[in-house]
């Protein structure tokens, strides 16, 4: 049996986790204590992370003043990845990592930057703008194989007590799929600029950017008045037991296009400037495919293959189809651009694994020639394998269809394969429209 007590007071533990009653109801029907949305993003981590436990034999209890103590009883093979499980949830839990999210959040609540909309909707769902703290809870923690950087997770994944259960993520999910990565869970692991839950499509796109860059550098990027969040998270969770003997951390991507939510990038780009490449006038760059190296501090002593990549929702939300497919917007672009940096995260992780760490321009070369048929990505897609036609065909209408009333994509991706297998001509072409086409074609 693993057994342990979560850092801190009661109090501060409880600041971690969602409070129940600003849940849904229908999830605070099932969630509706303390020990149960722990216990439930428990679950999810052990279940993400691959490691079986003994039937109903999580649970969550107060132990007074301490308060909460977990325990579960692990199948013997999972023994000793349970217990690197349960120091590594203490450790992103204790006041050198979660705790500094919730000091930044703090510090930005007695300033003007917190919540300048509050009591107006900022988009057509999620009701009057509310940010309220939200740690990374519920993803993998030991055994994932890199890590995603984002801007701020969407209130859902607070109000729903589930981190992984929206458009963005059920996305990247499936491209992750699509690139042919095997376990796709463990490359679910994210963190996030902001760690502050705010309404989806509606707080950080232009013109309104209420989640400007200087928010995540004053609150949690900034060690001088010890608001050091990110980056020790960043560090924790790059550098997991499992990848000790690995000469470099797991690969990090940046996730954020310069059409949508690039904020991820922004904060990166003015945090590692000394290692990012220049362009004519001395200015570091952030473009979509870029790759290389960077220390998460000075003092690093590893380094961190990175990838810039475009935010995972973005071709749904900004790509369309058009007559220059070498560039976004156009949707064939986007989604070939969103394989590569899957399979980057692959061959990465991949060769890690393996213990032969690969260059992540290297990565990047293959990637981008299996997804465009060019080294770098550059140019209209055009894979050499007719098989990798078909998913950037599929994964464009599911991008392009989407249901205004569910806000969803109107086809699954079985669904979409049949509809670009029918209609998508030679070279699987998603721009053939929305309706349902009639049998036979």
């Amino acid at each position: 049996m693993i057994s342990y007590r979560l850092p801190g007071t009661k109090r501060y533990q409880e600041r971690l986790y969602p409070n129940p009653s600003q849940l849904r109801p229908e999830i605070r029907a099932k969630l509706g204590t303390y020990e149960a949305v722990i216990a439930h993003f428990t679950a999810s981590s052990l279940a993400e992370d691959g490691i079986k436990i003994k039937p109903d034999s999580l649970s969550v209890y107060k132990s007074g003043s301490q308060g909460y103590v977990v325990s579960f009883d692990p199948l013997p093979e999972f023994a000793g990845q349970a217990k690197q499980f349960a120091t590594m949830h203490v450790k992103m839990l204790d006041e050198k990592h979660c705790g500094l999210a919730l000091d930044g959040a703090d510090a930005c609540k007695r300033t003007a930057a917190w919540n300048p909309m509050a009591g107006f909707p900022v988009n057509s769902s999620d009701g009057p703008s509310e940010w309220l703290p939200c740690m990374p809870l519920g993803m993998p923690i030991l055994n994932h194989r890199a890590v995603t950087l984002l801007h701020y997770p969407p209130i859902i994944a607070y109000r729903t007590a589930d981190y992984l259960n929206n458009n963005t993520l059920h996305r990247w999910a499936q491209v992750l799929q699509c690139a042919g990565v095997a376990e796709p869970t463990r490359y679910h692991a994210i963190v996030d600029v902001d760690p502050i839950a705010a309404p989806g499509s509606g707080e950080s796109e232009y013109p309104n950017d209420y989640f400007p860059i200087n928010v995540t550098s004053l609150f949690f990027d900034n060690e001088e008045k010890g608001l050091g969040y990110l980056r020790s998270m960043l560090n924790l969770m790059l550098n997991p037991p499992a990848n000790a003997a690995n000469p470099m951390t797991l690969p990090l991507l940046v996730c954020g296009s310069p059409l949508y939510d690039p904020q991820a990038p922004g904060w990166f780009r003015a945090r590692y400037k000394e290692y990012l490449p220049k362009d004519q006038n001395g200015s570091p760059v952030v473009d979509v495919l870029q790759t290389g190296l960077i220390k998460l501090f000075p003092r690093s002593a590893k380094q961190t293959p990175y990838m810039i990549a475009n935010h995972m929702i973005a071709a749904g939300v900004t790509g369309r189809c058009t007559d220059d497919p070498t560039k976004i917007p156009n949707i064939q672009k986007y989604e070939a651009q969103d394989l590569v940096a899957a399979t980057f995260l692959s061959l990465c992780a991949d060769a890690a694994a393996q213990g032969k760490p690969i260059d992540p321009a290297e990565a990047k070369r293959i990637a981008c020639q299996r997804w465009f048929g060019a080294p770098d990505g550059s140019g209209a897609p055009n894979p050499p394998a007719a098989a990798d036609r078909l998913p950037i065909c599929a994964l464009g209408q599911m991008d392009l269809c989407f249901d205004t009333v569910k806000k969803v994509p109107k086809y699954t991706y079985d669904e979409a394969v049949a509809r670009c297998q029918q209609k998508g001509g030679s070279n699987f072409s998603p721009c053939f429209g929305c309706e349902p086409l009639p049998a036979g074609g």
